[in-house]
């Protein structure tokens, strides 16, 4: 396991591979018991890994709780990470959810008890709510730095614009700056690619990628012909995703033929392909992996000893490609006629504006 910096406003160092521990708990009528999520931990640390990913909402609080007996006797080694913003009830109601400062006060207050610590390393607002005024998170987030209560404050699951504005309004107030964020990214959800990666590249933010095997569908167990009455993917519903599009066939296909060339299953070349995108980005990017067993997670952690030819990556590249769309494209011809006809965003589509 390889370790990197969060982002470039920061000297945290990190393991190039997080443990989310959403299904760590039972309270969503799935997921797994202490004995097993043990298993998943410990393993997991002793392949090197120290990146805890976590939330209030995660199984309803379990997750955090499942999580503060595990790290207890290593907390320092440890990087911890944890989100609010849809609390840790089943069925809470508006003073409880939320980004609103009364909220994150409650939520960090509650966190840090069911954690059993003094601090979250890194503390994400989950989701945009499309309510809280952006200064009073971002103030929010500041306080509770200098409180002690958190080190990092992050976004996940935000658009561009908003997490642009934070970034820019903590720096010119002197406020805690905004590290990282986290966001869906695999073979088959590369929307970031038109803006949130580019900014986070632009601002120097790290970057955490959730659900790197496309809710599962990149594992090849929930193609269309396999899909039945009992699946999770019925009963998890967007947790899950499907085989749904003609490009989601066309990334499945070109990954099984992948797989079939070098001798491994498709979710080590969809892993392996992230981690080359890592390593080629000028942005610090983890992957959280989120197993639910201790047989997932050491297939997960197997991708590490998979290599891809140049080839190969080029072909997940090409299947898996979004259009960038307006104004990317328009100014990625405009780059090229003003360069003289070569431009290293024309050849490689990417948008730096």
């Amino acid at each position: 396991m390889k370790y990197k910096l969060f982002g470039r406003k920061t000297g945290l160092r990190v393991s190039e591979l997080a443990l989310g521990t959403g299904n760590f708990g039972t309270r969503w009528g799935h997921g797994t018991d202490p004995t097993e999520s043990r298993r998943v931990f410990e393993r997991y640390v002793d392949a090197g890994g120290n990146f805890i990913d976590t939330a209030d909402s995660y199984q309803f609080g379990q997750s955090e709780e499942f999580v503060g007996e595990l790290i207890a006797s290593d907390r320092d080694q440890l990087v911890l990470s944890s989100k609010f913003t849809l609390g840790a009830e089943q069925k809470a109601g508006i003073s409880t959810t939320g980004n609103s400062r009364k909220n994150m006060i409650r939520s960090v207050e509650a966190s840090l008890k069911r954690l059993k610590t003094d601090r979250i390393d890194v503390y994400w607002a989950h989701f945009a709510d499309g309510q809280t005024p952006l200064e009073e998170l971002v103030r929010g987030f500041d306080d509770l730095v200098r409180s002690g209560k958190i080190l990092y404050p992050g976004f996940s699951n935000f658009p561009a614009w908003r997490i642009a504005s934070a970034v820019t309004m903590a720096d010119l107030r002197g406020w805690a700056p905004i590290t990282g964020i986290q966001i869906e990214y695999s073979l088959v959800e590369r929307t970031p690619d038109r803006e949130l990666l580019p900014m986070a590249e632009a601002l120097g933010l790290g970057v955490a990628l959730w659900s790197p095997l496309g809710g599962g569908l990149l594992t090849g167990k929930y193609r269309a012909e396999t899909v039945d009455a009992d699946s999770r993917l019925l009963k998890l519903g967007r947790v899950i995703r499907s085989e749904k599009s003609d490009r989601d066939t066309a990334v499945l296909d070109t990954l099984a033929s992948i797989a079939h060339e070098t001798g491994v299953q498709t979710l080590h070349i969809a892993l392996a392909w992230l981690r080359h995108k890592a390593d080629a980005s000028a942005t610090d990017i983890i992957t959280i992996l989120g197993p639910r067993t201790l047989n997932q997670l050491n297939d997960n952690l197997a991708s590490l000893a998979v290599t891809l030819t140049d080839i190969q990556i080029q072909r997940l590249d090409e299947v898996s490609a979004v259009p960038l769309g307006y104004p990317h494209e328009l100014l990625a011809s405009t780059a090229t006629r003003l360069n003289g006809g070569s431009s290293e965003l024309a050849r490689h589509g990417k948008s730096v504006y």
